[in-house]
């Protein structure tokens, strides 16, 4: 840690509380919220939504720029929920949605308002993997959690779409809740909406490829109800032309000194002169301010600054670390927090607007004041409008803007559902239809190209992936032969000798002495390998974390239902996902976002899904070649790139 400098700090200031009404047209009750639903749709036509998770009404208000009437929104954040009433009409409430009964009476609220659409983020917790066997034991089988239990609110959302049947459903949330290892939560709840009859796609979305002047990846799910019956499909949104930088977005805010409440905002906001507006992202954030604060911006204040802090930053540049600063500058270790202060670049994106800043600022130091952001500036990089207020103190602001869906990007993905849901395309297919005929495929054919995904036990698995993977065809099919003989390590240790020869016939003496040494470290007399156990041996780099999904995927531990199921994207994998879909780029680029989802989507989470990824490593090695035998395919019907094979084999790379 840095060295202490003494008499450093800022006097404790609290910043305005802003207290903002309620909306005109609030609801008191759930009977003038159906009298309002039932009078919009009659004079305007417009599409009803509701907003689950709604926050300070980020989504609602690019939902509501798109066409949609956003009527009702829960979340469980006080001063966010006095933020969505002031600017949304319908009924806005502060409930709590892992509440079994609240999740019964919000269903069965919306079903009765006939819902177009129902939009939310419910935020992930972690899980036990008990938890999660047990849930994918219900989905699978058709089963409902007892009413009394406290759900997981991805759980809940679920629930309520059940319940009350939207036309259209929309998702967001962060990436990470589709890619873990297994993808468990996104191929859950895309299991249980194909079940209920809707079409699915879902993707990891780059913000800034939207317009939105920051880099914030979120993941997003778009269903349509009966699409796999109608052939609605939901197609994305096509990129904006060019980035918007940080520049583009706050260039025309009036400089200020740091300070919640410095005097020249006394007021509460500050001169704005409107001449400086010169880029379409500030002159969209101008649009609609009221003409009597035409001249004003709110908002623009932020936290006050330590005098060493203010040095430090005014030695940053955009591409200073932490550790760069001198040591008497910092307060914190840097070699834990590297990042820990980050001046913004004016002439590229913003990083992540996160509910942190509301904690501290020392991410998002201003491109040229030596200050951090204020709340104006980080509700533009998030492409809050200006005449948008937030309830409470600025601390509650920044959580709220932190938290929040940007609402260009709610309007551009309200703009492409409404297109959806109006054009019927060629065909639609659910992922368990696929996932069954890739089974059903596999049930029929032993595997012989990768002949250890039928092992029957997971050493098997381990021992073939760790000496034969990518060995010559003939190699494969005899030396399996001895390798499935020894079912355990015990039993490799006591064929050594033998193993050890076959190594060298091979010329992988390498490999087979590194497989010995494996079975004689795991030679215990007790080989359970369960998925526990492989985490330990890839934790210890005894295996690689492929060499463990491998063996996980081939052979379940114990019941189906409670044994992990990994997305693996190796072994050809991609490739015939590529084919399958059409998109030839998924081997190329974003090979872990978009490749894994694409394979994800391909194999399903329902009881033929482990069969169907199998089915894809053997395709990949038998049938769906770098010169693919399409005739003998299971899937060709399916396969959007069948009659193009020529021209698809001249993009993609061989092997």
């Amino acid at each position: 840690m840095g060295a202490k400098r003494q008499g450093y700090g800022v006097k404790l200031e609290r910043g305005a509380h802003i207290r903002l009404g309620p909306h005109p047209e609030a609801c008191e009750d759930e009977e003038q919220l159906r009298q309002l639903t039932a009078r919009l749709r009659a004079e305007t036509g417009r599409l009803i939504a509701a907003d689950l998770f709604a926050g300070a009404g980020g989504l609602s208000l690019g939902l509501e720029q798109a066409g949609f009437a956003v009527v009702f929104a829960a979340d469980h954040d006080a001063e966010a929920v006095k933020t969505h009433r002031h600017h949304f009409r319908g009924l806005t409430v502060d409930w709590d949605l892992s509440d079994p009964t609240v999740i019964d009476h919000v269903g069965k609220l919306l079903k009765s308002l006939d819902l177009d659409l129902l939009a939310g983020g419910p935020p992930c917790q972690p899980f036990s993997k008990a938890g999660r066997s047990m849930i994918r034991h219900q989905v699978r089988h058709g089963l409902r959690e007892s009413h009394d239990r406290r759900r997981d609110l991805w759980r809940s959302y679920l629930d309520i779409i059940r319940t009350s049947r939207p036309r259209a459903v929309i998702m967001e949330n962060v990436p990470d809740m589709a890619l873990d290892r297994e993808m468990f939560i996104l191929r859950t709840m895309v299991l249980e909406l194909e079940k209920l009859g809707y079409s699915v796609e879902e993707r990891v979305v780059e913000s800034k490829v939207y317009g939105i002047p920051q880099f914030r990846q979120r993941l997003i799910l778009v269903a349509i109800r009966d699409g796999l019956r109608d052939r609605l499909n939901f197609t994305w949104p096509g990129e904006a032309v060019g980035e918007t930088f940080v520049e583009h977005a706050i260039g025309d805010l009036p400089a200020v000194e740091p300070g919640w409440r410095a005097k020249e905002n006394a007021a509460g906001w500050m001169p704005y002169d409107a001449g400086k507006a010169v880029t379409s992202f500030q002159k969209e954030m101008r649009k609609d301010v009221p003409e009597e604060d035409a001249g004003r911006v709110y908002d623009h204040i932020t936290r006050q600054v330590r005098d060493d802090d203010r040095e430090a930053f005014a030695l940053m540049g955009t591409k200073t670390r932490y550790s760069d600063l001198p040591e008497e500058f910092r307060r914190y270790r840097h070699d834990i927090f590297d990042d820990k202060y980050k001046r913004l670049d004016a002439e590229n994106v913003s990083r992540t607007i996160t509910a942190h800043i509301a904690k501290d600022g020392y991410w998002y130091i201003h491109p040229y004041q030596d200050r951090t952001i204020t709340v104006r500036e980080a509700a533009r990089l998030q492409t809050f409008p200006d005449w948008f207020r937030f309830a409470g103190p600025p601390t509650a602001a920044l959580r709220q803007i932190g938290n929040a869906v940007p609402p260009m990007l709610g309007r551009i993905l309200g703009d492409a559902l409404i297109t959806s849901l109006q054009t019927p395309v060629a065909v639609v297919y659910s992922s368990e239809e696929i996932a069954s005929c890739l089974a059903g495929w596999k049930r029929k054919h032993a595997a012989t190209a990768i002949p250890w995904l039928d092992a029957e036990t997971r050493w098997q698995a381990i021992s073939a992936e760790i000496l034969l993977d990518r060995a010559a065809v003939p190699h494969v099919r005899h030396v399996w032969g001895a390798l499935k003989r020894w079912m355990s390590p015990d039993e490799t240790v006591a064929a050594a000798g033998d193993l050890l020869k076959i190594g060298v016939l091979i010329d992988r003496s390498d490999r087979a002495e590194a497989l010995l040494a494996l079975a004689r470290v795991a030679s215990n007399g007790e080989h359970p390998f369960s998925d526990e156990d492989l985490a330990a041996l890839v934790s210890s780099r005894a295996i690689t974390q492929s060499q463990a999904d491998i063996a996980a995927l081939a052979v379940p531990f114990g019941e189906e239902d409670t044994s992990e199921e990994p997305v693996v994207i190796t072994k050809g994998v991609l490739r015939v996902v590529a084919r399958l879909t059409g998109e030839k780029e998924l081997e190329y680029k974003n090979k872990l976002t978009d490749g894994r989802l694409a394979v994800a989507r391909t194999i399903g989470f329902g009881i033929d899904s482990r069969k169907a990824h199998t089915a894809l490593m053997e395709l990949a090695a038998r049938v769906c070649r770098p010169r693919p035998e399409c005739t003998v395919c299971p899937v060709e019907r399916y396969c959007a790139s069948s009659e193009k094979v020529e021209q698809l084999d001249a993009m993609l790379p061989f092997g």
